[in-house]
């Protein structure tokens, strides 16, 4: 058995693969180290052979948690970094390891999937755009806050309006409270940011190109882009990639 772990700046999800035919056995979330351990304590995840992790959070947390899983369960971890390639894709940024592991895994997972030009949307705490030519090149992006970033920003002055369930509104006539106003507007500039990447996407590729969303809020913003693909695991398939079997 393998175990993934993705260290978000919200959530460690995790997953167990079956080492031999790669399928998923057991998944979760977790918000910290020790609810993750007591997650993997409470499952049946078999007998671990290694676990691979991509993180964006501190050293000191990142490197706790791989001590802790080493002494748990007497396996080796290994710990994902930006490369310059990795699995035919070429990392886009000056210094290649200033991109964001994550980010750099959910792009070579989305071109190893679709083996063609790439526009990559990550709907997380911070909303990230890539695009990846039909070669493998990674020809940069952009960073934005995220829907519940936003919404949290105009909670400070408006505390009824912080925490609004973060789904896709039923319309998008002007809001006729604060917590209608603000809900919709930030899913309009959400909603906006991503029409303006697949437009500039379009520019670069016409037609001929793929969409694929991941992340938290992927749902929400798959349902008014149709075309979009909604795929999950988009950075384990990065991270299965950096370190093959």
């Amino acid at each position: 058995m393998i175990l993934e772990v993705d260290c978000g700046n919200t959530l460690i999800k995790w997953r167990v693969l079956d080492g031999a035919d790669q399928l998923v056995r057991c998944e979760g979330s977790a918000r910290d180290e020790a609810e993750l351990l007591a997650q993997l304590d409470a499952t049946d995840i078999g007998s671990l052979a290694k676990c691979r992790i991509v993180s964006v959070r501190s050293d000191l947390e990142t490197h706790s948690l791989i001590t802790a899983l080493e002494l748990r369960y007497s396996m080796p971890v290994e710990l994902a970094e930006s490369s310059k390639t990795l699995a035919g894709v070429t990392n886009g940024y000056n210094d290649y390891r200033l991109l964001g592991t994550d980010r750099w895994l959910a792009i070579v997972g989305a071109f190893s999937l679709k083996k063609s030009a790439c526009l990559v949307l990550d709907i997380g705490t911070a909303v990230t755009a890539d695009f990846v030519d039909g070669a493998g090149v990674h020809l940069g992006g952009f960073i934005s806050p995220g829907i519940k970033m936003l919404r949290d920003q105009l909670g400070v002055g408006t505390a009824r309006a912080a925490y609004l369930p973060i789904n896709s509104s039923a319309t998008h006539t002007p809001g006729q409270s604060t917590a209608e106003a603000v809900g919709r507007g930030t899913e309009l500039m959400l909603l906006g940011f991503v029409g303006l990447q697949q437009e500039m996407a379009k520019e670069l590729w016409g037609h001929e190109f793929s969409m694929l969303l991941t992340g938290g809020g992927a749902d929400m913003v798959g349902t008014h882009f149709g075309e979009a693909d909604i795929v999950s695991d988009l950075v384990f398939r990065g991270l299965a990639l950096a370190f093959p079997d």
